[in-house]
């Protein structure tokens, strides 16, 4: 990976009202993604959770279904954006790292397309209408520092 040529990076964040029905969400994500490399953003960051509404204000088994691997869809589907747009994209996943064990991650995906590195979110609060012990497991893997095309990112999630 080359250093980066500028010391300035424009940065792109998409915001978008998530929808209860999947199939929309991953659609605006994309069209945000590709609004905002349009726009010149070169490191593009998507919402917490980006493919779902935000679930964690209830307990309910049956959300855990919309966690997948990573890498995975997700992950694939940020991966060619990427590289069609050569932009570097940070994006949170619910992550289903083994059965039982998921975790809030956030993905950096390369210009190439490539999964450059992950944070999966360390400090899960457990407050009045936040659940998120319920879904989440603490990560394991420490704040990481992602060399992109463009500079250093080390993502967090939230806390």
């Amino acid at each position: 990976m080359k250093q980066p040529t500028s010391s300035r990076v424009a940065l792109g964040l998409v915001q978008y009202a998530c929808s209860t029905d999947l199939d929309e969400n991953l659609p605006r994500a994309m069209e945000g993604i590709a609004e905002a490399a349009e726009r010149g953003a070169q490191v593009i960051c998507l919402p917490e959770l980006f493919q779902s509404h935000y679930f964690c204000q209830e307990e309910n088994s049956n959300l855990f279904d919309l966690a997948e691997p990573v890498p995975g869809p997700a992950t694939d589907g940020l991966g060619v954006i990427a590289r069609n747009l050569k932009v570097v994209i940070v994006g949170s996943v619910f992550e289903r790292r083994t059965a039982g064990v998921y975790h809030n991650t956030a993905v950096v995906l390369g210009t190439d397309g490539e999964l450059l590195g992950r944070y999966r979110k360390m400090h899960v609060p457990d407050d009045p209408l936040y659940y998120e012990k319920f879904y989440f497991t603490p990560g394991d893997l420490g704040v990481q520092v992602i060399q992109t095309e463009f500079g250093k990112i080390a993502p967090l999630v939230c806390w």
